[in-house]
């Protein structure tokens, strides 16, 4: 595997793919703060409120809507440390891995995040979507940690 040098820090030429697979996440977490932008407007649920309350969700069926859009950007936001942590580790060594798992993973949330957007929070997990971004998310700490270890190992 050629490699590129970077003050001291020695990336595979393929970390590019890794890379690359980060930035997607930044398309998705946009994407999904608009979403969660239209579903507050239509709910009229003013800022700084975070969901709507017990009342508005049973006065409006958008004050729904919007508190599954939000749950969703905000589970999202949740896992986004370990997936982009890991993924930049992984692919210091396994950078076609890494990307591949970051990228299931990003692809994962889109019918995770339209289907917790109907309302409903059992549409969540369309088509199993929500658990293959699980296996993704444990791929890339299990490839991360290998990592680790062989970086420790050639000390």
């Amino acid at each position: 595997m050629a490699a590129t040098a970077l003050a001291g820090i020695v990336l595979p030429k393929e970390f590019a793919y890794p890379a690359a697979a980060v930035v997607s996440t930044f398309y998705l977490l946009f994407w999904q703060s608009v979403r969660v932008g239209g579903a507050r407007r239509r709910a009229g649920i003013e800022y700084p409120q975070i969901y709507a309350e017990q009342a508005q969700v049973a006065a409006k069926k958008e004050a729904q809507i919007f508190n599954c859009a939000q749950r969703a950007h905000q589970n999202t936001l949740e896992s986004i440390p370990i997936v982009i942590s890991s993924t930049l580790i992984a692919g210091l060594v396994h950078p076609v891995a890494a990307a591949s798992l970051c990228g299931i993973w990003v692809l994962s949330r889109i019918p995770y995040t339209i289907g917790y957007g109907t309302g409903d929070p059992k549409k969540r997990n369309i088509w199993g979507t929500a658990y293959v971004g699980i296996l993704s998310t444990f791929g890339l700490i299990g490839t991360a940690t290998a990592t680790a270890v062989s970086l420790i190992r050639a000390l």
